[in-house]
């Protein structure tokens, strides 16, 4: 919904400030009382018509208190906020920290146990707290008293101390350079926060200044504070998911019944918002709040919603995926009581009393499995279409968004059909009522506007067939049909080429193919020309060699075919060898000598022995004499090519062997044989 604000430039006293419109026409405005820019304009037009004084100044003290030390989830939450880390990275650090690193020699833990929901500390470690602070901050930061902290979590079950270092001697500056910069920053993160949890409030003034018009009918308002005394905040402020200027800016003084000028009035556009997405630090402060896990699952179970593809990340916000609707929707619809908050926050309290010795666990298991075996027989008893049914309606408002007020569940193709969730081999689908005969289909998360560019769009009629040409989208991307029979002829689209511009005259084409180029001029053998996995290519025989462009495929002629399959056979990997640094000139031979870069550093050869350049030895700077010393230095210790010797040819088998041979492949089976694919360069 839209709203306005009206914000005024106020000069008064030694400075100036900022102030918003709170009250016009003697009457208080909420947040939705200027709802367009016309009655913008009109306030505006108010202000400026109007001198203004200061009407009230209003200060009060007001205590900042440190926040408690860490337990699980507020680790997690601020190492959200001011590190960046997920949940499960945090733990991860953390873990490492707890099981120690190497200092001098030794293995020592620097934090206590990181999954934890108690906010207790020992008291040795409060008092070398409060020793740190006194020495680094001095008496004016210590309490009177140590500060001790209980929980908020509901089912809490405080069976270890709150996160802390293991000794506050061991200051982050000291410790950083024997931990990685990750494990560093969560270090000094648990240091300042527990160190600051024992630490003097902060002390501020806080300050609302009412500027009013000379007819007490309109009214500006800022607040803004001081600080007095930091406190704490010398060390640590807390974190927060939302930005917002709690405190204000800093006001100049003022007295009340001096003049105010107003120097500028600036009206701006705002609209109601839904509330923000979770984060993982406020989903963990969530599920905390409703008592939703245990410390040591939080990161187990944010990892869960997105491996499992219910969630994806949008700005490192939650959203929920069309997988998870469905799955929440069928769980909530048919076992409603599994996935409500109470019975998790029950279960857990019932959980407690088990590990206190308050419960027997197998009455626990009895009484849970009898509900739920009930459960699960109703659901057996369901056919799949009832279920599917009950998903649709419930998501329906999803699915179904209406649009320039059409009824978005006819079909767009048939025009009577209805749209719904379908089931199929590959999952949840949007289909239409009138399947078979109308045969729309959309994903699901897919616009209808997205839906239709991906329908079978006609180019033509094939002249000569007199069969319907049309481009589809299938699995695996765009391709061009003819007919629609039980087995029409198909053609994948070339990568790269866009399905939008391709005409009936190019469908043909591809639909063509493979073209043949014409016969090999040694072996007599086809030549043809196609598109495979890895793009364009010629084939003879079971040689495959790829071509440059796609259309290539339509122009290369039997001259550049042959030449590309006898370059492919040649190099069948598709490896170049080095290209050489240098070429010195030729050898006694005749064969050119050349500087290569290699594996083990820089060489000279003939083509027929290599010879390494000494070490020290500038490269550049060899000569053809050096180079030919070099190779015949390299020559003279053996180092020439040696030619491989062929490895003798195994005997043949005898007829009894053979055929026993044959009888055993044959109990085997035959496996079929497959076409190649062409090689990717």
């Amino acid at each position: 919904q839209e709203y306005w604000t009206v914000d005024a430039e106020v000069e008064a006293g030694a400075g100036g400030f900022a102030a918003r419109l709170t009250h016009l026409e003697g009457k208080k405005l909420d947040k939705l009382s200027i709802s367009n820019e016309t009655e913008a304009n009109r306030a505006v037009d108010a202000i400026r018509a109007q001198a203004f004084r200061i009407g009230s100044v209003e200060s009060k003290p007001v205590k900042r208190h440190p926040a408690p030390p860490f337990i699980t989830s507020t680790l997690q939450m601020e190492a959200s906020r001011k590190l960046g880390f997920n949940a499960k990275h945090t733990m991860r650090v953390a873990q490492a920290l707890y099981e120690g690193v190497d200092i001098g020699g030794d293995t020592v833990g620097l934090i206590t146990y990181m999954r934890t929901d108690g906010l207790d500390v020992a008291p040795e470690a409060i008092s070398e707290a409060r020793h740190v602070i006194d020495e680094q901050y001095g008496k004016r930061y210590l309490p009177g008293a140590p500060r001790r902290y209980t929980s908020k979590v509901k089912n809490a079950q405080e069976a270890h101390e709150a996160i802390r270092p293991t000794s506050f001697s061991r200051r982050p500056e000291q410790i950083a350079l024997r931990l990685d910069a990750d494990q560093a920053k969560l270090y000094e993160l648990i240091w300042k926060r527990a160190l600051a949890s024992q630490m003097e409030s902060a002390e501020l003034e806080r300050t609302t200044v009412d500027v009013v018009s000379a007819d007490s009918r309109i009214t500006l308002r800022a607040t803004g504070s001081v600080t007095l005394f930091d406190g704490f905040l010398t060390l640590y402020q807390e974190g927060k998911d939302d930005e917002q200027d709690e405190d204000g800016a800093k006001l100049p003084r003022v007295e009340e019944g001096e003049s105010a000028g107003i120097e500028q009035v600036k009206p701006e556009q705002h609209f109601t918002e839904p509330p923000p997405r979770y984060s993982e630090a406020s989903l963990v402060r969530k599920m905390e709040e409703l008592g939703i896990g245990r410390p040591s699952t939080y990161a187990s179970i944010l990892s869960t919603l997105r491996d499992r593809a219910y969630v994806r990340m949008e700005r490192n916000r939650f959203v929920p995926d069309d997988k998870g609707r469905i799955v929440t929707t069928f769980l909530t619809n048919f076992f409603k009581r599994y996935v409500e908050y109470g019975f998790t926050a029950d279960l857990e309290e019932k959980l407690d009393e088990v590990s206190a010795g308050k419960l027997d666990w197998k009455q626990l298991l009895r009484d849970f499995w009898r509900d739920f075996s009930a459960a699960i027989g109703e659901t057996k008893e369901l056919k799949i279409s009832d279920v599917i049914d009950a998903l649709d309606e419930v998501l329906g408002p999803h699915l179904f968004m209406p649009m320039d007020g059409q009824d978005p569940r006819v079909c767009p193709t048939c025009g009577n059909g209805r749209l719904s969730l379908k089931l199929g081999r590959f999952g949840a689908f949007v289909g239409c009522s009138n399947y078979p005969e109308c045969r729309y289909t959309r994903k699901l998360g897919q616009s209808a506007e997205e839906a239709n560019s991906e329908q079978p769009r006609e180019l033509g009629v094939d002249p000569e067939t007199g069969e319907p040409i049309s481009i589809r989208v299938g699995r695996f991307g765009p391709y061009v049909q003819r007919g629609a029979g039980e087995k029409p002829a198909r053609a994948t689209i070339p990568k790269g080429t866009d399905a939008g511009s391709i005409d009936l005259e190019y469908a043909l084409r591809l639909l063509s193919l493979p073209r043949e180029i014409g016969k090999h001029p040694e072996t007599g053998d086809l030549i043809t020309a196609n598109f495979g996995r890895f793009g364009p290519y010629v084939q003879h025989q079971k040689t495959y060699a790829s071509l440059e462009s796609p259309e290539d495929v339509f122009t290369v002629g039997i001259n550049r075919a042959v030449t590309l399959i006898a370059e492919k056979k040649a190099n069948p990997r598709g490896r170049r060898g080095p290209e050489p640094l240098k070429e010195l000139g030729p050898a006694v031979n005749g064969a050119p000598i050349k500087l290569m870069n290699g594996r083990y550093g820089p060489y000279v050869t003939d083509g027929t022995t290599n010879a390494t350049i000494p070490n020290g030895t500038d490269p550049q700077s060899v000569t053809l004499d050096q180079a030919q010393a070099l190779i015949a230095e390299r020559e003279a210790k053996g180092g020439g090519k040696k030619k491989t010797k062929r490895a003798p040819a195994k005997p043949k088998a005898s007829a009894k062997a053979s055929a026993k041979g044959k009888r055993a492949n044959s109990s085997k089976g035959k496996s079929a044989a497959k076409k190649p694919e062409p090689a990717e360069t």
